[in-house]
C-alpha cells in the first residue's frame, strides 16, 4: 500500500479523491495549502505527492521547486490548467507526471502506480517483485523466470511489472493502457492483446494453456503463481 500526500484546497475534490484512493488501497494524508503540504512531505515522508497548482497561499510550481530542494519524492501535478506551457514548467520544476482535471480516479490511480513503479518502489522498498518463480527487479529493469533471465522489450517489461505489482488482481485493459502506454481513454485493446501474446510466449505459455497470465473474459487479465 502506497502512502500518499494529497495537496488540494478544493474540499469536494479533496474528499472525493481521498475516498477513491483509499478504496484502491492507498493511505492518504492531505494538506490544503502549499506550505502545509511542504511540512507534511518533510515530516511524514510519503511515497508520492499529488499536488494541485492552484493553491491559496503559494503557487504549486513554487511549492514543487521548494520540495525538490529537500526531497526526491515522486510528484504528480494535478490541475485544471490545461496549458502546454504550464505543463512544461511543472515538469522542468521536477514533476514526475501531470494530469489535467477533471480526470477519473482510476486514471490517477494508474498514473500513481506507474510513477511508483518507475521510481523503483516495491512493496518492501527493494523494487523487487516476486510471483512464484517469476522475479521482476524494477530498479535493474530485469526479469527472470525460474532463474532464467527473460529477454523483454521495454513495454513488455513495464506490462509485466505492472501486473506483478498486484498479483492475483484482475487488471483491466484500460488500466494497462493508462499505466503502460499513458493512454487513459481506452481504444487500445489490440495493443494490449499483442503485447500479452508476446509476453506469454516468453514465459513459455499460451492463452489456451496459461501458467502465470490468466485472461478474465470481459474484465481484464491477472498474473498469479501456478497452482
Amino acid at each position: 500500500m502506497a502512502q500518499l500526500l494529497l495537496v488540494e484546497d478544493d474540499p469536494a475534490i479533496r474528499s472525493a479523491l481521498v475516498r477513491a484512493l483509499s478504496d484502491r488501497g492507498h493511505g492518504v494524508r492531505t494538506a490544503t495549502t502549499g506550505m502545509e503540504g511542504l511540512q507534511e512531505a518533510v515530516q511524514h515522508r510519503p511515497d508520492l505527492v499529488v499536488l494541485d497548482l492552484g493553491l491559496p497561499d503559494v503557487d504549486g510550481t513554487t511549492v514543487l521547486t521548494m520540495l525538490r530542494a529537500v526531497s526526491d519524492v515522486p510528484v504528480i501535478v494535478a490541475t485544471a490548467q490545461d496549458d502546454e506551457r504550464v505543463t512544461v514548467k511543472a515538469l522542468d520544476a521536477g514533476a514526475d507526471d501531470y494530469v489535467v482535471k477533471p480526470f477519473a480516479p482510476e486514471h490517477l490511480d494508474a498514473r500513481i502506480r506507474a510513477v511508483l513503479r518507475r521510481s523503483g518502489a516495491g512493496e518492501d522498498g527493494s523494487g523487487v517483485l516476486a510471483v512464484g518463480g517469476l522475479v521482476v527487479d524494477v530498479r535493474a529493469h530485469e526479469a527472470s523466470l525460474d532463474g532464467r533471465r527473460l529477454d523483454l522489450a521495454r513495454k513488455e517489461f513495464e506490462l509485466l511489472a505492472h501486473l506483478a505489482a498486484r498479483p492475483g488482481q484482475v487488471v483491466s485493459k484500460r488500466e494497462l493502457m493508462a499505466a503502460v502506454w499513458g493512454l487513459p481513454y481506452g481504444g487500445g485493446d489490440k495493443t494490449v492483446d499483442v503485447h500479452l501474446s508476446w509476453l506469454r510466449r516468453k514465459l513459455g505459455e499460451s492463452a489456451s494453456d496459461p501458467r502465470y497470465l490468466h485472461a478474465v473474459r470481459g474484465v481484464g487479465v491477472k498474473l498469479q503463481a501456478p497452482a
